[in-house]
Parts: C-alpha cells; structure tokens; sequence
C-alpha cells in the first residue's frame, strides 16, 4: 500500500488521532485515494471519449445525417456489422443492439416465431362477429304468424302492430347474437354497434398500451393484456345480458390492442435495419393464417358462445411469454438500465454465435452516443406540426385518408364476404388464404414499383373489383366471390404499403407522433366499416359502391404524395417540408430488390 502523503497527515494530525488509531486512518486515507484516482482515470477517458465523438460529429456534419435510421420503417440505412472493428464508426449511430446480436440471428428467429403466434386471437376476435352474427332469415310468430317480405311490423285483429317473436333459420348456425338477442328490425344496428365497440376498443388498446410500453417496458404490459384478453374473452361467452356482452367486447378488444402494439414493438427492436420492411411484411402472414383457421374452427363451433371459447383458450399459450420473451433491450438501454441490457445482449449474443464482442463496452459507448444526441434536440415537436406548413400538410391528409380506407375497406370486405352468396366458410377461408401470397406481392411490389406506385394499383384493384360487384348478378356466384377475393387483396397490399410508407413519409422529429395518428385513422375506418355492410338491407349496390369508390380517391390522393423508396429520409420538419417539393434535387440510392433483403 502506498504511504500517505504530506497533506493526508496534516489532516490526521489536526484530528487528534491517538497512536493507535493513526494506522487505521492511514490505511483507509490510502484505500480513499486509491479508488478516487481510479474514478478520475474512469471520468478522464469517458471525457475524452465524449470529445471525440463530438468532434466526429462536427467534422461528419451532413454526412450524419445520412446514416440517422427510422426506427420502423427505413430500409436504405447503413448497415453495421458483427465485427469489434466496426464498433464505433465515425459519424454513424451507435447501435448497441445491432452490434452486439447481429441483423437477424437465432435468437430473434425464435423470439419473433413465438411473437408471431400473438396475431392468431387477434385476428379471430376481430373477425369472429362474420360467425357470431351472420346473416339470418327470420320469420315473425308473435303476435301472429304472416307470409310476407316486412316481419317486423304485422296486422293483428286488424291494426298494424309491431313483431315481438321470430323463429330464425338455424340450419347453419344453431344459435348466433342475432337469434339470442332478437337484433332484427329495430334492433338491427345493435350487431353493428357491438363490432364498432370492438374496433373502438381496439384503438383505446394500442394507445393505452402504447403508452404504457414507452413507461414500463414492453413485456409487462404484453402479459398484462394477455391475462386481460383471456378473461374478457370467456366472460363474453358467459354474460347473459346483451349490455355487459358489449362492455366485455370492449375490454376483449382493448386487450387485443394491446397485444398488436407491444408484439410488434419488440420486433422492430431486436431486428436489425435491413431486415424491418421484411419484418413488417411478414408479421402480417399470421394474421393472414389467423383469418383462414377461423372459418375451420366457425365451421366446428356452429354456436356463437362455443366459437368464443375456441377463439378465446389458446391465449392460454401466450402465457409463456413471460418465460420465452425478453424484454426489449432497446428500450433498457434508453431508460438507462444498462445492466439488464448487457445481460439480454450477452444471452442473444451467445446463441447467435456473435464472436469478438465486448457488450458491455458496445453499451457504454452507445449511452455516451444518445446522451450526446439528447442535449442538442432543440424542441419537442407536437401532432399540430403535421399540418402547420402546406405541404406537410397536403402529405399528411392525402396518407391519412388512405389509413381510413385501409381499415374501412379490409375490415369491410371481410365481413362483407359472407354476403356475396356461396358458402359461407368456404368464401371466408379462401379469403385468409389469398392475403397471404399478397403479403408477398406487397413485399416484391414495394421494393420493385416503389411505395407509391404499389398503393396506387393496390388501391385501383380494390376500387375496380367493388365496382363491378355491382354489375355481377347474385346467381353468378364464383364470379362475385372472385371479386370480392380480389378487393381483399388490394386491400391487404394496401394497408401494408401504407403502414410502411407513412413511416418513411414523415420526418424524423414527428414520426412516431405521424405512424401512430395513421393507425387510429385506419381504426376509424373499421369502426364504420360494419355500418357500411349493413346497407345491403336497403340497396344491394350501396356497400360494394362505397368500398369501391373510397379506394380510388385514396389512389388519385397518392399522386400528391413523393415516392420514398430509395430517398434520404427527412429528420426535421423543414427536411419534411422540403421533401417533394425538391425531390429531383435529392440524391437517390438505388431501391433494394428482394435479393437484398434475404
């Protein structure tokens, strides 16, 4: 151990220390000094790190702002690889996560699979009303029995009187909320009310949750709307009174937002850059599968509350996640857990084989990063400035519209395809079954034509296909279904090309703020898409007229917006103004094909 210095026994001295009592203090005076030069070392190099990486800020300069990364939705940015060379590069985001576990390795194979599975309920619980309130023929048997087209209002002892008792067709389902409730004639806006609620729940669930993720992480509030959607799920099989069925609905649904926003989240976080436009496409398949498995378990369950269990016990499954999913280390990293961060880092590191990599350090330096990035942010940017100056504001209505369409149209047509005539399961297997190669066709056409481009055709498919369901007579079955078929599809393209062109339309500063206002756009859609189908029982033509000219305003909307495929990303919001308007003045980087993504 080192002696104590001239200044350490002056401070003895003047303490009056006995003789005893002065080895102690100098033993502990020199232990003092010791860790005190070791936290100086420590805080020297931390400052110097911080000054060069200051200085490579300064001298990049424009160049910076090339390699700045949409968190969702850019696929263009610099890619960093698993080397330790490559760890600090000058001038580049420090990407902590990226580094340590690589792009896509086992480890976020098996987390997304897993994830993945979250889609199924999701899509059965917003689609199972197609099942759980279908069309059905009744015929009114009290206060007397008549042969006529009105059942609702009948004469009885010769005065026009209202029905208050019908017998329903139960050949093909033995009891649904239509026949249990008596949602007919006047009543008839109750079914559409109930999957209106269930939308609407939906939209509280992605914001609630959403918010809460940003506060406490994203697998806890996963779980909790897991539990919730368990729950709420089999109380809406149980309730005997039509009221709390859609309080439960509500709940069931404010769950399954839940579950869409946090599931997603967590993939975007763990995937590397190159692989998020795949990862968006892809996670669309399940929910595709989800659609398709539906009519198999309807056509088992035939009665509406043994449909809602079936829908309802696999969430049981997803109860693993709290052994199987991690929290997401991006989000550790940016609360400033580090140490959690570094042990989730270091277990995926290890079972995608990642060698040469010093976690630990590769966090240290990627926390130096954000903090350096977080004292030059010069204003908190707000919803308004989505709409303060006119072009942003022109892009900004023209992608919302197409959000509202998306969610009118693909929820719409699903519903809408158990009126098109043909079997039932048949018409809604067949249209899961086809979104999925059009997830594919969205993923090859957006890399291909460009994001523009595809939600143009797409849109124009829909459109074109709804229009010509007016002219199709009922009796030609296979024709109408194929129509229909085909506005799912356009549909589906659309609302996946929307999700990601909307992420790299709005700049950096209000992107999330832009992505997140799009979804409840296409929530609204769905909200009024069950009253659009139910104008089948005025005009025939009315819900096929809507669906198809809805769409092809969103795609002459799309001729005012840019094309972002391949462009530099806007950050701030002069950047977002800018970007159109000078879009020819912009360097261009070639548009990745499929062979680049794989």
């Amino acid at each position: 151990m080192k002696n104590t210095t001239k200044a350490d026994e002056a401070i003895i001295d003047t303490l009056g220390f006995t003789s005893k009592s002065r080895s102690v203090a100098r033993k502990r005076c020199c232990r003092f000094t010791s860790v005190m030069s070791r936290l100086k070392l420590q805080i020297t190099d931390d400052i110097s790190e911080y000054r060069k990486s200051k200085l490579r800020k300064v001298q990049a300069g424009s160049d910076m702002k090339d390699t700045k990364t949409n968190e969702y939705a850019n696929v263009n940015a610099k890619q960093i690889s698993n080397g330790k060379d490559d760890h600090v590069d000058s001038g580049a985001n420090i990407d902590a996560v990226q580094i340590a576990i690589g792009n896509l390795g086992k480890w976020q194979i098996i987390v997304c699979l897993a994830i993945s599975l979250v889609k199924f309920p999701v899509a059965w619980h917003q689609l199972a009303i197609v099942f759980m309130a279908p069309h059905q023929d009744y015929n009114c048997t009290e206060p007397t029995t008549v042969v006529s087209k009105d059942q609702c209002m009948v004469e009885f002892n010769g005065t026009i009187a209202k029905c208050t008792k019908w017998e329903y067709d139960r050949r093909i389902f033995p009891e649904t909320i239509i026949s249990q409730w008596n949602l007919v004639c006047d009543r008839t806006h109750y079914a559409n009310i109930q999957q209106s609620i269930l939308m609407f729940g939906v939209l509280l669930g992605n914001i609630i949750f959403g918010s809460l993720a940003d506060r406490y992480g994203r697998k806890r509030p996963l779980m909790i709307s897991i539990v919730l959607q368990l729950l709420s799920g089999i109380g809406c099989a149980i309730v005997p009174w039509f009221q709390v069925l859609l309080l439960m609905k509500l709940l069931s649904a404010f769950a399954t937002g839940g579950t869409m926003v946090t599931s997603y989240v967590i993939c975007m976080e763990i995937v590397g850059t190159k692989w998020r436009a795949a990862i968006t496409v892809l996670y669309q398949i399940p929910f595709g599968l989800g659609h398709m498995s539906l009519a198999g378990l309807a056509f088992w369950f035939r009665h509406w509350q043994q449909l809602q269990i079936a829908i309802t016990l696999p969430s049981i499954i997803l109860l693993s996640y709290w052994w199987i999913v991690p929290e997401s280390p991006r989000w550790l990293l940016t609360m400033g857990k580090q140490r959690a961060a570094c042990k989730i880092l270091q277990k995926a590191a290890n079972i995608n084989k990642v060698e040469n990599v010093d976690v630990p350090e590769i966090v240290r330096k990627h926390c130096l990063h954000q903090n350096f990035k977080r004292s030059t942010l010069d204003h908190k940017a707000s919803f308004l400035d989505l709409f303060r100056t006119p072009n942003m504001r022109i892009k900004s209505l023209s992608i919302f519209f197409n959000w509202i369409v998306c969610g009118m149209g693909l929820f719409g047509m699903s519903q809408y395809i158990g009126q098109v005539g043909g079997d039932i399961f048949i018409n809604f297997a067949v249209s899961g079954a086809i979104q999925i190669p059009g997830n594919f066709v969205a993923w090859w056409a957006m890399n291909k034509l460009g994001r523009r481009i595809t939600l143009i055709c797409s849109n124009s498919i829909t459109g074109v296909a709804c229009i010509f369901l007016i002219v199709v007579p009922h009796d030609v079955e296979w024709l109408r279904l194929l129509l229909a078929c085909f506005g799912i599809v356009g549909m589906s393209v659309s609302f996946t090309t929307a999700y990601l062109f909307s992420g790299e339309l709005f700049p950096t500063v209000v992107r999330n703020i832009g992505v997140g206002a799009s979804s409840m756009c296409a929530r609204v859609g769905s909200i009024v898409a069950p009253f659009v189908v139910s104008l089948d029982s005025i005009e025939s033509w009315l819900p096929p007229t809507i669906f198809g000219i809805l769409p092809l305003i969103g795609a002459a909307l799309c001729l005012l917006l840019p094309e972002t495929a391949g462009c530099i990303l806007p950050d701030t919001l002069q950047d977002g103004e800018e970007f159109g308007n000078k879009l020819s003045e912009e360097p261009r980087n070639p548009v990745p094909t499929n062979k680049n993504l794989l």
